[in-house]
Formats: structure tokens, C-alpha cells, sequence
């Protein structure tokens, strides 16, 4: 767990550190004409707030307590080594219990308009305490939870430090520190930002033409746009039809290699797979986008391009 704890602290330090206010044209809507480099520049690093709230949310996001059996945390699913995501199709939940979806990236959460795979979240604090009560993931009692934590010296300390007016261990100051802390988690610059900022040398060849394609032919920027690459709204690409509806939240492609298997259900197990899915697909309802044929070497490119973010 220090492990783990320590990359969380890294990564909500530094260059890679960008907050909400930051970051308020981070999800952009494609308006069809032409794509200016700029606009998928991430915005300057802010300073980092390490605020005894973000600090607590941090500390709870680690925390095993969060879950019924104290065996998992927030990161066991959100695991930073792995782009905020644990690599499965679908999560796992408290005793080995399979989810539905596969867990989210949180990476640029805090810029986000809607929440979850299927948006009906609006806020980080209205979703903060969802994943820690469903039996399906964390499932732990709420009332039991606050009575573990506030037997904690140093927990009730943090909670004091964090909301010196309110510094009862509640559900609201829970939420409020989850919420803090996740809004710290951004993704970190690649060399396709210094590309965006003017070194063409930063992408090879066959990177520069998979770009091309992204923006041209490939039309991925319709709905991967704006700096974290995601217009943040809610689209049917042609999945099979599982029942758990159609449309789904477009998620960002930063860190995007490393965030396998792909898709709200993890069925694409490789990039290679969800470029084949939008190359081939047959549009099996109306309003699925139609599929764009690409050859070999086009498709090299754009997995190229991908792995680059």
C-alpha cells in the first residue's frame, strides 16, 4: 500500500499535476472543420494545492477501511500504474465479485461534465460514495465506515485539519475529500504534446502520419478532441447490444497504451482491436457511424499515433 500511495503523491505533484479550473476546455465538442494543433494542448501546469483536503482524499483513496472486508481501497481498482485503471474487462469487486463495466480511467476526472460509463453522474462528490456502498465493488456499510474512521486518532486529526468548521468524520466531508484529491489526477505531458507545442522531430514518421489519419480520414477527432482527446459526451459506436444500453461516455485517450483492454465491457483487447472495430464494423443500428476502411499501413500508423499519447 506505501507503494502504491507513493505514486498517487507523485503523480498529483508536479507537471502532471492540473486542476479543474485549468482544464475547463479540456473535453471540446468537434465542430467538423479544420483541427488546430493548439487544440489538443494540455493547458499549463498549475501549482499544486496540497491542501489537507486533497491530502486526506489521497490518504482515504489508499485506504483499505473504504471496503466491508478492509481488502481493497479506491486503488486497487484506480490503480496509477496502470492509468487509473486495473487492466481488466470488467472490475472486481469486495470477495472476487465480477462488476458489469470495466473500471474507468480517471485521468482529467476533474474536467469531466458527466461521470461513469454512462454519464449519469454529474459531479465527483455526488459519485464519491456510489463505488464504497454497491455490494458489487467495495461494499461496505456507510454508518459502519464513519464509525471505524472516527476511531482512528490520526484519521479524526486529518478530518480536522481538512474541515476545521465541520471536523466530524461524515458521508458529506468523505465525498468532499474523494472528490478533492481525484481532481488532482491528470495526465502526464508525452512527447505528443511536445509535438503540439512546435518539435516535429518529437513524433517519428510513422507517428506524424498516424496523427494525420486521426484528424483526417480516420475521423477519430469527432469524437476524441480537445486536450485529454474525449468531447466528454455520450455516443453508440456499434458494440453488440448486451443490455446495458448503447451509448456510452467517451473516454479519454491519454495514457491510452497502457490502459488495455478497451471499451465500457473491456471486449477489444488490444489497440489493434478497437482500430479493427472502427475499420470494419458493420453499423449494426442507426446513427453508428459508418465504418472507414483503412489498409495495413494505415492502421500501423494510427496505432503508431496511439501508442505516442
Amino acid at each position: 500500500m506505501r507503494k502504491m500511495e507513493s505514486t498517487g503523491r507523485r503523480f498529483a505533484r508536479g507537471i502532471a499535476a492540473i486542476l479543474l479550473p485549468t482544464l475547463v476546455a479540456a473535453c471540446v465538442r468537434y465542430d467538423g472543420g479544420p483541427v488546430a494543433l493548439s487544440s489538443f494542448a494540455l493547458p499549463a501546469p498549475a501549482d499544486v494545492v496540497d491542501d489537507a483536503r486533497v491530502a486526506l482524499g489521497r490518504k482515504l483513496f489508499f485506504d483499505v477501511r473504504l471496503s466491508g472486508a478492509n481488502t481493497m481501497s479506491c486503488a486497487s481498482c484506480h490503480q496509477p500504474d496502470r492509468g487509473f485503471e486495473d487492466g481488466r474487462p470488467v472490475a472486481v469487486g469486495s470477495g472476487g465479485r465480477a462488476g458489469k463495466r470495466a473500471t474507468p480511467t480517471l485521468l482529467g476526472i476533474g474536467a469531466s461534465p458527466r461521470l461513469m460509463w454512462d454519464g449519469r453522474v454529474a459531479s465527483l462528490e455526488a459519485q464519491a460514495l456510489m463505488p464504497i456502498a454497491n455490494p458489487l465493488e467495495m461494499d461496505q456499510d456507510l454508518e459502519a465506515l464513519l464509525t471505524e474512521l472516527a476511531a482512528d486518532p490520526g484519521m479524526r486529526g486529518a478530518f480536522a485539519s481538512a474541515f476545521p468548521a465541520q471536523p466530524k468524520v461524515s458521508r458529506r466531508s468523505i465525498a468532499l475529500a474523494l472528490a478533492a484529491y481525484q481532481r488532482t489526477i491528470a495526465p502526464r505531458p508525452t512527447r505528443f504534446d511536445s509535438f503540439v507545442a512546435g518539435k516535429g522531430s518529437a513524433l517519428s514518421g510513422a507517428e506524424q502520419r498516424g496523427f494525420a489519419l486521426f484528424t483526417g480520414k480516420a475521423g477519430c477527432v469527432r469524437c476524441h478532441s480537445g486536450p485529454l482527446l474525449t468531447d466528454g459526451r455520450l455516443h453508440d459506436i456499434g458494440l453488440p447490444d448486451t443490455g446495458q444500453g448503447l451509448r456510452f461516455k467517451t473516454p479519454t485517450l491519454r495514457g491510452i497504451a497502457g490502459r488495455a483492454p478497451y471499451m465500457h465491457d473491456g471486449s477489444l483487447p488490444t489497440l489493434a482491436a478497437a482500430i479493427a472495430h472502427y475499420a470494419d464494423h458493420p453499423a449494426r443500428r442507426r446513427g453508428v457511424p459508418a465504418a472507414t476502411p483503412l489498409h495495413p499501413g494505415e492502421r500501423a500508423d494510427l496505432l503508431a499515433f496511439l501508442r505516442a499519447l
